[in-house]
């Protein structure tokens, strides 16, 4: 059975950075296309990143130049980096796994609240 744990979260201040972690449990990471998603209160889920082998990453506009994707397969991990945080960055933070051979094999993480705040 595979899981998706993500941490990291937390309060932060505008301007300030957080990195989300989400670890593969019962899998390997390099068979996945990897999503990070978000929903803000009262909003419906964006679709923030999506990282496809080792060096493909889109992101959404609102977070280009601002938000990095790193990997280490050895450590199934995948790390959203997050940088210059806004207020309307502040969601609950999901990582998403879609197995490349399989693509209606689809895992998620439990999700992960991120505040930005002063």
């Amino acid at each position: 059975q595979v899981q998706l744990v993500e941490s990291g979260g937390g309060l932060v201040e505008p301007g300030g950075s957080l990195t989300l972690s989400c670890v593969v449990f019962g899998g390997t990471l390099d068979t996945y296309a990897i999503g990070w998603f978000r929903r803000a209160p009262g909003k419906e889920r964006e679709k923030v990143s999506c990282t496809v082998g080792d060096d493909t990453t889109l992101f959404t506009d609102s977070v280009k130049g601002r938000f990095t994707i790193s990997r280490d397969n050895a450590k199934n991990t995948i790390d959203l980096q997050m940088n210059s945080l806004k207020p309307d960055d502040t969601a609950v933070y999901y990582c998403k796994a879609t197995r490349y051979r399989s693509p209606s094999d689809v895992y998620w993480g439990q999700g992960i609240q991120v505040t930005v705040s002063s």
